[in-house]
């Protein structure tokens, strides 16, 4: 696949969650039928200074290893993604803003309805609901199988 922005490109959020996981397993198969490339993201959080709006260096460094670390544990579960240009991205930043900007880029946006956080009785998470609301194009909100 070109870089060409004609070129479809899927999005999927990952968190560790069960849901993220079918939806990966979602982005992977919608990626292989549209010939698209993929980009799988995690967005793990940083804290910023209100004043300086950065982090020391050597905690940031710790978090940002932690994250590449998470994200391969993913990757080494992750369903076969023969035949599709994956492209694993460990991203800081809040879930929601982080997927949001990436949707200005993509042609599909998938995600879970609910992630690691939260209250276990909602039928969507924060991040699943500001996405729908705010996202640059179409979202696929991956549920629980009934």
């Amino acid at each position: 696949m070109s870089d060409d922005h004609s070129s479809p490109l899927i999005v999927v959020g990952v968190d560790g969650s069960p849901l993220s996981e079918t939806a990966l397993g979602f982005a992977i198969e919608e990626a292989r039928l549209r010939h698209a490339a993929l980009h799988v993201t995690y967005a793990y959080p940083v804290l910023a200074s209100a004043l300086t709006g950065s982090t020391g260096n050597d905690y940031y460094e710790q978090v940002e290893s932690e994250a590449k670390t998470f994200l391969q544990g993913i990757v080494e579960h992750a369903p076969a993604s023969e035949g599709v240009n994956v492209t694993w991205l460990a991203v800081p930043g809040n879930p929601s803003e982080v997927l949001i900007e990436a949707s200005r880029e993509a042609t599909l946006l998938v995600i879970g309805s609910r992630g690691v956080g939260g209250f276990m009785g909602l039928l969507m998470g924060s991040v699943s609901t500001q996405c729908v609301h705010y996202s640059h194009c179409p979202v696929l909100v991956v549920r629980e199988e009934h």
